[in-house]
């Protein structure tokens, strides 16, 4: 079975449907025209080896790189067209065990904040 994600005029995905394996070579013109669902529909894949990522309903496909993306996370935020993810405008810094890394989109920064330390109570 072959997955198709159905996208509108600005590339967000709308659907996804499974469309039968004698019908995945054709399976833009399956859904739209057979099925008489119209709109234009991208193969994708589970396992990522088509087009990066599984698309899912308000993911965007990216023609230029022929992949799907999440929704962008932030408005500052940029593609990698090398990995293909989302990246922030300023490289993320490595993180320490026992911190965590926290995008700022106000100041455009990352902020490091240390993580509580568990209390463990032992019963008695």
């Amino acid at each position: 079975m072959a997955h198709f994600a159905q996208i509108d005029e600005n590339n967000i995905v709308l659907q996804v449907l499974v469309v039968p394996d004698n019908q995945q070579h054709r399976g833009n013109d399956y859904l739209s025209t057979d099925l008489g669902l119209g709109g234009t529909w991208v193969q994708t894949s589970y396992n990522g080896t088509i087009r990066k990522m599984f698309a899912g309903v308000g993911y965007i496909y990216n023609s230029e790189l022929d992949i799907f993306l999440p929704p962008k996370p932030y408005p500052s935020w940029i593609i990698d067209p090398i990995e293909g993810i989302w990246v922030s405008p300023i490289e993320r810094p490595e993180q320490v065990e026992g911190t965590v890394l926290i995008w700022v989109e106000e100041t455009l920064e990352w902020r490091i904040e240390d993580l509580p330390i568990p209390i463990i109570e032992t019963p008695e």
